[in-house]
């Protein structure tokens, strides 16, 4: 459903729209509570980290932040840093590394909030989507690899993605029987909700499992000690396979520790946090503007400052960082929210749950919560997304396992390098001059009242879009734009995506644009978006 009329963002938003909000947020919380308390375990961290962030993502982000419906909290991508510095910084210790994380998460913050001053939301143009979606499915891998074997009832006992997926066989023949039914059954669960016929749909997949998993919990009594036998092996069930919070949220607080602030490793996971969760963000405000029924545009340098406010403060309270989170918040959307006041209300909804139910939470089965982050590793590397890069051109495959491998083998920063820099490389042997590969060549150029032209005159790709996205991004709304590629020699897919995003924004502004020049430039796949080269016709 698309409507014609912008609601009001401010106060006059929330005396209009506060049905619809309130019921959205109240959704949202549903599918909030469980995926904060499964991303807060996956990292490392007490369960209470991931509501502490989804709770000032509700309730100060939505109030600062560059976007109207987008749901601000913990992030499943952020897992595989938060628990590597955890590691770092603890010397292999977590319980002595969560205080040191939270303190690169507090300067992280601070970085973001410099970002989003000094204008980073364009930065985003910078890195290749197949490096991008490289680095979230090698994020999916790890999780996956991970989370099943807290699914089966077992600890790894290897650290490294590799050694950790290699060891999937042992868990399965020491599975742990009573957990690993219930693990097993959240997961099938999981995945039939997807194909349910919509009216069950209406309940979030989520809270289903969590309901499923207590239920389970109480069968076989999780809340009592005692033993069971599978192949001859013995296995200790109870209260250590639930989840453990404190009496009270005061009591959940963990305050920051500083003493590596002077420290290299402390850095290099304050500026992974800060890049990585950045970069997640702006995809998925990005992602949540096309979902957007007003077609309203989230302002990215205001967003990355917002998220700054709050993972900073979440991290001084004892939480995880923060994103713009794609999964809830078109969740937020699908609910028929209007305004930001749905995700102060999902916030809202958050403090309130944790103060009258508490025993509630201490119910649910760590494996319900695996199972569910099992599942949204699969999404983050299913079969699609190779598939889908694949179809954009074998190239940019290329880029997409070259990134997931070398995000697996050494780190998320390495990884995402890896594939910038076989971009970079792709575009040389493909003829791109090596000044031409961050500076464009072009002319925007005023031809007639109410009509621009903009000429393009050397390669444009993904790394030389920074220096157009600023002026077409200030054209002001209603003109005639014309773009001639006639004289570009070669045009990657990062700056076709580009391109055609900005023409279906500007052309719902009350815009109209034009693509001209393309008759002689060869695509290099079936894809509309192909990259494309110009042929010298004799």
């Amino acid at each position: 459903m698309v409507f014609e009329d912008k609601p009001a963002d401010g106060f006059n938003g929330l005396k209009e729209n506060w049905r619809f909000d309130l019921n959205a947020g109240f959704q949202v919380f549903l599918i909030a509570l469980p995926l904060s308390l499964g991303i807060a375990l996956a990292s490392g961290t007490p369960p209470m980290a991931g509501i502490i962030s989804a709770i000032v993502g509700g309730l100060v982000v939505s109030l600062l932040g560059g976007g109207s419906v987008s749901i601000n909290g913990p992030a499943a991508g952020l897992i595989v840093i938060v628990l590597g510095g955890i590691e770092t910084l603890g010397h292999g210790n977590i319980q002595a590394g969560y205080p040191l994380l939270l303190a690169a998460v507090v300067c992280a913050g601070a970085l973001q909030m410099l970002m989003g001053i000094f204008k980073a939301g364009k930065l985003s143009s910078f890195f290749p989507a197949p490096a991008v979606h490289g680095m979230l499915a090698a994020i999916g891998v790890i999780i996956m690899a991970k989370q099943i074997h807290t699914v089966l009832g077992v600890a790894p006992h290897a650290k490294e993605p590799f050694e950790v997926l290699a060891e999937i066989p042992h868990s399965l023949m020491h599975a742990n029987p009573e957990i690993a039914i219930i693990g097993v059954s959240c997961l099938a669960l999981t995945i039939l909700w997807q194909f349910m016929p919509a009216v069950f749909k209406k309940i979030p997949a989520p809270l289903v499992v969590v309901a499923l998993g207590i239920a389970l919990s109480h069968f076989f009594q999780l809340h009592v000690s005692h033993h069971s036998t599978l192949w001859g092996h013995e296995h200790d069930i109870g209260p250590a396979y639930l989840i453990n919070l404190p009496g009270s949220m005061l009591k959940s607080i963990v305050y920051p520790d500083f003493s590596q602030f002077t420290t290299l490793a402390f850095w290099v996971v304050v500026v992974s946090i800060a890049l990585v969760g950045s970069l997640e963000s702006l995809l998925s405000s990005l992602a949540v503007d096309k979902l957007d029924p007003f077609y309203r545009r989230t302002n990215l340098n205001r967003d990355v400052f917002a998220v700054g406010v709050g993972t900073t403060i979440a991290g001084f309270l004892g939480g995880l960082p923060m994103i713009t989170e794609i999964v809830r918040s078109s969740a937020n959307i699908n609910s028929g929210a209007r305004t930001r006041w749905a995700n102060f209300f999902h916030g809202s909804f958050l403090v309130l749950f944790i103060a009258i139910a508490p025993s509630l939470i201490h119910q649910i089965p760590l494996a319900a919560l695996a199972a569910l982050l099992v599942f949204t590793g699969f999404r983050l590397a299913s079969p699609k997304a190779f598939i889908h890069t694949y179809k954009t051109g074998p190239e940019q495959l290329a880029i997409f396992v070259t990134t997931l491998i070398c995000v697996l083998a050494t780190d998320l920063l390495v990884g995402v390098a890896c594939g910038i820099a076989l971009k970079l490389l792709l575009h040389r042997l493909r003829g791109v001059k090596l000044k031409d590969l961050f500076r464009l060549e072009y002319q925007l150029s005023e031809t007639a009242p109410g009509n621009y032209l903009m000429q393009t005159k050397s390669a444009a790709v993904f790394s030389n879009i920074i220096s157009i996205k600023s002026q077409l991004e200030s054209l002001a709304s209603g003109h005639h734009l014309t773009f001639d590629f006639a004289e570009a020699y070669f045009i990657d897919h990062s700056f076709m995506d580009y391109i055609h995003s900005f023409i279906r924004d500007y052309e719902r502004s009350g815009g109209t644009c034009v693509i001209e020049g393309l008759e002689d430039h060869l695509p290099i796949s079936q894809h509309p978006l192909a990259s494309r080269k110009k042929v010298v016709r004799i």
